[in-house]
């Protein structure tokens, strides 16, 4: 798809917590096969601020119009972007605090699902999937091999991630869009239909898991396009 200059407009996927950019790679090959530029960006989960800069470098290495797509944590992310050639905002089962909340705010606004693990930070402060309520929290719908390879290769997500105060989300001026996960065991999907109806996104909700992206990418392949398609008609907005 390209913009009114003739520039590819590309599209930034970022990872959330307990996962790293190979979660995407179901939905990558199927957005690339309809001519768009996409990038899985590498956050390193220490802070807020260190995940906005990183994703900015990442940001660095593209031209033109560009959709951002986050996951679960990354929500907070890609809304605290300020990266003016920012398009609109897709938010898949994601976590998006308002000026001056945190994540943990916004993660523990309703009672957590009962398969939610307890989590608790080790020395280093960092916080682990256990892996014995991995595939059921994280990912029921995935296979039992898609759930083994996103255990083997979570990552930890800083105290610091859930703990500093958001700036002034870019779902206030930018176009956003919010998948919404009925059957989610890790963000309570009252809470995600709350923040979707707070940012005014045109929401979708399906019975689908945490992970949609590893369990349904057909869904979440569907649903960023119609953020590229809203833009190939609105180029300006």
């Amino acid at each position: 798809m390209m913009s009114a200059s003739g520039t590819m407009a590309s599209v930034v996927l970022v990872h959330g917590a307990w996962a790293d950019g190979s979660s995407w790679a179901r939905v990558i090959e199927p957005l690339q096969s309809r001519g768009l530029r996409v990038l899985a960006a590498p956050i390193p989960l220490t802070s807020l601020s260190d995940d906005v800069a990183a994703l900015e470098r990442t940001l660095e290495r593209t031209e033109g119009p560009v959709i951002l797509a986050a996951h679960a944590y990354a929500g907070a992310a890609i809304a605290a972007s300020t990266n003016e050639r920012i398009r609109s905002l897709v938010f898949i089962t994601a976590l998006t605090p308002d000026e001056g909340e945190t994540v943990g705010e916004v993660f523990y606004r309703e009672k957590p699902h009962p398969e939610a693990p307890h989590l608790a930070p080790d020395k280093h402060g960092l916080l682990w999937m256990p892996d014995d309520r991995f595939a059921a929290a994280f990912c029921q719908n995935a296979s039992p091999e898609q759930a083994a390879l996103l255990a083997a290769t979570q990552r930890p997500i800083a105290l610091a991630c859930i703990q500093e105060k958001a700036p002034r989300p870019a779902w206030r001026v930018r176009p956003s869009w919010y998948l919404v996960a009925l059957e989610d065991r890790m963000i309570n999907p009252a809470t995600q239909q709350f923040l979707a109806r707070r940012m005014g996104a045109r929401t979708r909700s399906e019975r689908i898991d945490h992970t949609p992206l590893v369990s349904a990418p057909g869904l979440v392949v569907e649903f960023i396009l119609q953020a590229v398609t809203d833009l190939a008609r609105h180029p300006n907005s």
